[in-house]
């Protein structure tokens, strides 16, 4: 016989208040104050006009929108997009295959390579990238090591080149890889792989009919965190690519700073803005994809392995 404890009942004409509606109310203050009244106040500043050196006039206008469109603004958004795409590449590359062999690792060494990925992070990062200045310099520890094996007769030169930004952005940006791959690789159900090699199908086959699939939301999380930061971390551009690499960032702040074109600076972030959210909006549309593709019965509850796998 199963007995049900007392329930609450409400009075007539009483309306039950929701809980904890007053606490909600900072975080409400919080949003309109420093995320909508800020964006709201860039999009209206982008349709004025610069009005002397530090004044704006309120004339309403989408000239900077159309300057954007010039060959030497528009090719540094090309640039942008360029150069986050090869550093998500090569995060891609690096961050995947460690993320999942760290997810395979036992318990002591699975902590001793976390701390060993975080050590790093608790130094500031302009301190990082100098010490890449020192790598990378003329005659530098680079420079020097490979001419002690012979294996250059000169100095390279890698220091203010487009590699070095690469270089510089891929070792910013790896962690948020690896950790995304990491937690989607251990709650991976081991047990599928090891099925799909006890019938005989091959590693290759195994990790691309199942591993692969089932990692890809810890995937698209990772190119989401790495993407969208590399193509506004500009100072990493400004120290290790010296004046030869901009990007979007560097163009912001140098209408901020030096030029003093605040509607123009506003109108470049706006449309940055955009991009982002608009690769945001793609990653929830294949995150989605993803999940239903493995909760409709693909691999998700199954003890089987799916047919035409070996």
């Amino acid at each position: 016989m199963r007995t049900t404890g007392p329930s609450l009942k409400i009075p007539p004409g009483r309306k039950r208040k929701p809980a904890g509606s007053l606490a909600v109310l900072p975080m409400y203050f919080f949003t309109l104050a420093f995320i909508l009244g800020p964006l709201i106040y860039m999009l209206g500043l982008s349709f004025m006009r610069r009005s002397g050196a530090w004044g704006v006039s309120s004339a309403f206008s989408p000239q900077n929108y159309l300057r954007i469109l010039e060959p030497v603004y528009l090719e540094t958004f090309i640039q942008s997009v360029r150069l986050a795409l090869l550093s998500t590449s090569l995060v891609v590359l690096i961050g995947y295959p460690f993320g999942y062999f760290m997810a395979r690792l036992g318990p002591v060494w699975k902590g001793r390579v976390m701390l060993f990925l975080i050590i790093p992070f608790w130094t500031n990062s302009l301190m990082r990238l100098y010490g890449w200045i020192i790598l990378f310099r003329a005659n530098g520890v680079l420079d020097s090591a490979l001419m002690t094996l012979g294996l250059t007769v000169g100095p390279l030169r890698l220091l203010y080149t487009y590699p070095a930004v690469a270089t510089g952005m891929v070792y910013a940006l790896l962690p948020f890889m690896v950790y995304a791959v990491y937690a989607s690789a251990e709650k991976l159900d081991w047990s599928l792989v090891e099925a799909a090699r006890n019938l005989g199908a091959s590693r290759v086959r195994a990790f691309f009919s199942i591993i692969l699939p089932l990692t890809m939301p810890g995937l698209f999380s990772g190119v989401i965190l790495t993407f969208i930061p590399s193509m506004g971390l500009y100072f990493i551009a400004d120290i290790l690519g010296g004046n030869k690499v901009v990007l979007v960032g560097s163009l912001i702040q140098e209408q901020l700073m030096k030029v003093h074109d605040w509607p123009f600076a506003a109108a470049l972030s706006v449309v940055l803005m955009a991009m982002t959210s608009l690769f945001l909006f793609l990653y929830r549309q294949l995150t989605r994809s993803a999940e239903s593709w493995i909760s409709a019965g693909k691999f998700a509850g199954r003890t089987s392995i799916p047919e035409g796998l070996v």
